[in-house]
């Protein structure tokens, strides 16, 4: 499922707001001491805390005093010992408690200014808060940052850290994230290289803006900083630009095209053996559209090393690949009741997912349908399956055979709520597609699916 910040919706406050308790975990100290969803937790040991990154902290201590409010207003004071760095079991609503730090650069190729208006306001927020950056991976510019920020990031050890650099020329920097402020990169990983913290970093690629020189300059600055004991830069993913029919006119830019993924192929993957020659590690990876848009094989699981960016779309389709090889191995020859079924995807990645089906459909009694849609929503024929909406679905499934039953990848999803990209319920799916949805995880999902395994999101 994506994620889509919903932190610090209200106005950011002058002082950070009671977090408010999710959920408490069964068996933790929380429970024990009472804690409901619904309380809000305003101190601990006197200090506010600002976010998560402040509660792991401060709760890590032996004796703690506990300010906590009731959902009726009541406060109370709880004081307690406990073993170190022992946490209480506390999840909460938010992770931020002060407020999102939104961004204040002005690119062109942002994909929340490639939005229809009119939708939910979370999908309108520019995130662009480095806290988010270390607890879930998000990137951020490092434009935003004060002074107090940047004593934080070293006291607290905040590292790993995920950048969007894009150039790191800095005129060139600045004329695309439209910021003055975007030409100090290099000072800054200068900074993190003397402070021994660490960062990825991703540089989407905007054709005739940032690259061809500019991308070769860009990611040999960035590998000169991953050398030595201590590398600072740990990795480097390249990434296409995304463009929507919403996008702003007289932006200048142009979609990634078959040539241009042919020769931004081509080019990374020389630097690739040059880097690997030197330091042992390609460290700097295609996301797998390139190879899709070029009609080009991915490459093999080993070249992705551990995965460093797997959650930036870098080697993640052949890292699924690898888990349907595996989930197939022990396929039946036959199944006791025959059974027809669909799978829908982005039309980008349906060609890579064939072989699979192929595979699965070798089971006597089972015939899997793949459907690889389009976006007309987004105005994008070669879609990945994450930007896929409801209204896409239901215009691209209609008169479609979809068998007795529609799997569709949870993906689509925003995490922790039942609904697509473009405000569409899942449920309003359901009650307008003619066979039952079955929503996927997995590799392991798919063919329980296929094999007609009970559904768990009946």
């Amino acid at each position: 499922m994506w994620k889509e910040s919903s932190a610090g919706l209200a106005a950011t406050a002058s002082q950070p707001q009671p977090a408010v308790v999710a959920t408490v975990e069964p068996g933790s100290i929380a429970e024990e001491l009472g804690f409901q969803p619904g309380d809000r937790l305003r101190s601990i040991n006197g200090v506010r805390p600002r976010d998560l990154i402040d509660v792991q902290v401060l709760q890590g201590e032996e004796e703690l005093v506990l300010e906590v409010e009731d959902p009726d207003g009541t406060v109370h004071v709880v004081e307690l010992e406990k073993d170190p760095d022992e946490g209480l079991g506390l999840g909460f609503s938010e992770a931020l408690f002060d407020g999102l730090r939104q961004c204040n650069n002005r690119c062109p190729f942002c994909f929340i200014d490639q939005q229809p208006p009119g939708r939910r306001r979370s999908l309108y927020l520019k995130d662009d808060d480095y806290r988010l950056s270390f607890l879930y991976g998000s990137y951020l510019t490092l434009t935003n940052l004060t002074a107090a920020d940047w004593r934080r990031i070293e006291e607290q050890r905040l590292s790993p850290l995920f950048v969007s650099v894009h150039a790191t020329d800095p005129e060139l920097r600045s004329r695309l994230l439209v910021n003055p402020r975007a030409a100090l990169l290099m000072e800054q990983l200068a900074w993190f290289a003397e402070r021994r913290l660490q960062i990825h970093a991703q540089v989407v690629v905007c054709p005739g803006l940032n690259d061809g020189a500019a991308l070769e300059r860009t990611l040999t600055d960035l590998a000169r900083f991953a050398r030595g004991r201590w590398p600072v830069v740990l990795s480097a993913a390249v990434v296409p630009v995304g463009l929507t029919r919403f996008r702003p006119p007289g932006d200048a830019l142009r979609p990634v095209d078959r040539d241009d993924a042919i020769t931004v192929i081509e080019r990374v993957e020389r630097l690739q053996r040059t880097f690997q020659a030197g330091s042992g590690s390609r460290f700097a990876w295609l996301s797998d559209e390139w190879y899709l848009i070029a009609g080009l094989p991915l490459p093999p699981r080993a070249s992705y090393e551990d995965l460093p960016q797997r959650e930036n779309g870098v080697g993640s389709i052949r890292a699924f690949l690898e888990e349907l090889e595996q989930a197939t191995r022990g396929l039946p020859r036959a199944i006791a009741r025959p059974r027809r079924c669909s799978w829908v995807v982005g039309r980008l990645v349906a060609g890579a997912l064939q072989p699979v089906v192929e595979r699965l459909n070798g089971v006597d009694g089972l015939e899997l349908l793949l459907h690889g849609l389009p976006s007309p929503y987004w105005g994008q024929e070669q879609v990945v399956t994450g930007l896929l909406t409801g209204a896409d679905l239901l215009e691209g499934l209609a008169g479609r055979d979809l068998g007795e039953e529609l799997l569709l990848p949870r993906v689509m999803l925003r995490e922790g709520e039942e609904v697509f990209l473009d405000d569409t319920p899942l449920s309003e799916l359901r009650r307008r597609l003619p066979v039952p949805v079955r929503l996927l995880g997995g590799a392991d999902d798919l063919v329980a699916a296929c094999l007609g395994t009970p559904r768990q999101d009946a």
